[in-house]
C-alpha cells in the first residue's frame, strides 16, 4: 500500500472544522438597588448594570452574524458566509473566533493563504486557540508542507493532549515523512480517545485506516 492510500483514508474535508458555535446569551443579573442615602451604591449598581447589558446586546449581535454566515454556509453562499464573517472581525477585532471561522469559510474557496493568515490572527488574539492550530495544520497538509503541518498539529496537542482529530491529522503527515511507527501509534492514541468520547463515525474510521496500514506494511510503501 502506497502513502497516497493514507492520504486518502485521513481525509481532510472542511466542513469538519467549520464548526460554528451558537454563544449564549444570558440574562442580566437582577440588580437591587438600595433605596435612601444610598446614592453612590445606587449609581454603582446602574453602571454595573449597564455593563451587563452592553455585554449581552454584544454577545447577542455577535452571535447573530455568526449564525447568519452559518446559514449562507450551508446555503453554499460561502461569499455570503465569508462578508458576514469580515463584518464580524471588523465590529468585533479581538474575537478569536471570528477569525478562525473566517479561516475555515476562506480554505473551502480555495483561499489558502488567506486562511492562513486569519488563523495565525486567531492565534495572536488567543494563543491557546488548539482548533485554530489545527486548521492551519490542515491547510499546510493540503499543500504538502508537512514540516510545518507536523510543527502546528504539536502545538495543538501540547494544549490539548486528547485532541483526537489533531492526533489524527499528525498521523497523516508524519506518514509523509515517512515516520510511520509514530504515525500509527498517533492513530491508536487518537482511536483511544475516540473510544473514550463514544465517536462511532470516528472510531470506524481509524480502525479501518489501522487495519489498512498494518495490513499493506511492505516495501513498496512510499
Amino acid at each position: 500500500m502506497k502513502s497516497k492510500n493514507l492520504n486518502k483514508l485521513v481525509s481532510f474535508h472542511v466542513s469538519s472544522y467549520l464548526i460554528v458555535g451558537i454563544l449564549t446569551v444570558t440574562n442580566p443579573s437582577q440588580i437591587v438597588v438600595a433605596k435612601g442615602g444610598h446614592f453612590a451604591i445606587d449609581k454603582q449598581h446602574t453602571r454595573v448594570q449597564r455593563l451587563a447589558q452592553f455585554s449581552d446586546d454584544t454577545q447577542q449581535e455577535r452571535s447573530q452574524l455568526v449564525q447568519i454566515a452559518n446559514t449562507l454556509f450551508n446555503q453554499g453562499d460561502l461569499t455570503g458566509a465569508e462578508e458576514n464573517l469580515r463584518k464580524l472581525v471588523k465590529k468585533y477585532p479581538d474575537y478569536p473566533f471570528g477569525y478562525y471561522q473566517l479561516g475555515n469559510v476562506l480554505f473551502r474557496q480555495g483561499k489558502k493563504e488567506d486562511a492562513i493568515k486569519e488563523y495565525e490572527t486567531a492565534i495572536k488574539k488567543n494563543s491557546k486557540y488548539a482548533l485554530a492550530y489545527n486548521a492551519l495544520g490542515v491547510v499546510f497538509a493540503s499543500q504538502q508542507r508537512w514540516e510545518q503541518a507536523v510543527s502546528v498539529y504539536q502545538k495543538a496537542l501540547n494544549i490539548n493532549p486528547n485532541y483526537g482529530d489533531a492526533l489524527t491529522n499528525i498521523a497523516q503527515a508524519l506518514w509523509e515523512q515517512g515516520n510511520r511507527k509514530e504515525a500509527i501509534a498517533s492513530l491508536e492514541k487518537a482511536l483511544n480517545i475516540f473510544k473514550s468520547q463514544d465517536r462511532q463515525e470516528k472510531i470506524r474510521q481509524i480502525e479501518q485506516i489501522l487495519k489498512d496500514l498494518k495490513a499493506g506494511d511492505d516495501p513498496s510503501i512510499s
